[in-house]
């Protein structure tokens, strides 16, 4: 169990791409290649375990999750378990959440389901530019089910996809399924599920900015981007009406938390709404208080 007292903040978006169990997929190592050079980012990613060493040395508990991409273009995921595993060794910093490819249906349900029950995951992870689906789309809704009837909070890409850039045909992935306006439905129609809009959700931000306000179950994770290029708005209403929607996010390992957290204390967020962002808000959603 984590100890909200012992930590600075909640990371909720922290990614595994690196298996202790199997070799990295060649499909996923052309994509890793190009993103690397989108963010400047290095190219040898940290396994798992070295991922929780330097969260332990920031001091910040954090999510971690893999993509699950198996159907729209062929490439071996993570395994949930091994990351549920580790979480369960690691649980005084360490949340887990999984990621189901939604196409799987209610095999897919199926997992959530074990998952769950099985290995403690406390969440998922979507991302439906990768996984080529309408985030609204019937053929998810088995999948949102099994998480709506736990009360789990889920992620979900939005917006500008650092995947596939500058790749042949943006390596295939069609950014229209992350417009976050995509998402209403699904989040009208699961109240008790919890949804995490990732990323400032350029060039569509106020799509997520209004839908934090309209909807008591929907919240935005401001991973993926250094705070000093957030869009204005992103600050007014962090600052204002969505103080209590806002959660940080860093996009590890292509961003590291202590970067954006750095960054974070000099852009402008008032210094009683800072510590809602940094984890308040997290805990509340994550169901840690």
């Amino acid at each position: 169990m984590i100890d909200l007292d012992k930590f600075i903040a909640i990371d909720v978006h922290v990614h595994a791409e690196v298996s202790c169990c199997d070799p990295e997929d060649p499909v996923m190592s052309e994509f890793m290649d190009a993103t690397s050079k989108y963010f400047k980012a290095d190219r040898k990613r940290p396994t798992i375990p070295e991922t929780i060493e330097l969260y332990r040395e920031q001091n910040v508990a954090f999510v971690m999750f893999t993509v699950d991409i198996e159907s729209a273009f062929g490439a071996k995921r993570i395994r949930n378990e091994e990351i549920a595993e580790f979480a369960r060794d690691n649980s005084d910093i360490m949340i887990p959440f999984a990621s189901i490819d939604p196409h799987k249906g209610k095999y897919g349900a199926r997992e959530a389901r074990m998952l769950i029950e099985e290995y403690g995951v406390k969440g998922f992870k979507f991302h439906p530019p990768m996984q080529d689906f309408h985030p609204s789309d019937r053929m998810a809704y088995p999948l949102y089910e099994v998480i709506a009837e736990y009360k789990l909070p889920a992620v979900f890409h939005t917006g500008h996809s650092g995947m596939g850039t500058g790749m042949p045909g943006g390596g295939g992935v069609k950014l229209k399924y992350g417009q976050p306006m995509l998402v209403d439905d699904a989040a009208a129609d699961f109240p008790d599920m919890k949804f995490i809009m990732a990323h400032p959700s350029w060039p569509w931000t106020d799509e997520s900015l209004s839908m934090a306000l309209h909807k008591d179950n929907v919240f935005i994770d401001l991973s993926g981007w250094s705070p000093k290029y957030f869009p204005p708005q992103v600050i007014r209403y962090a600052n204002g009406q969505l103080r209590h929607k806002m959660l940080f996010g860093s996009d590890f390992p292509l961003i590291t938390p202590q970067a954006w957290i750095k960054a974070a204390k000099e852009v402008g967020f008032k210094e009683e709404v800072l510590p809602l962002i940094l984890k308040e808000n997290a805990a509340r959603v994550l169901g840690l208080k």
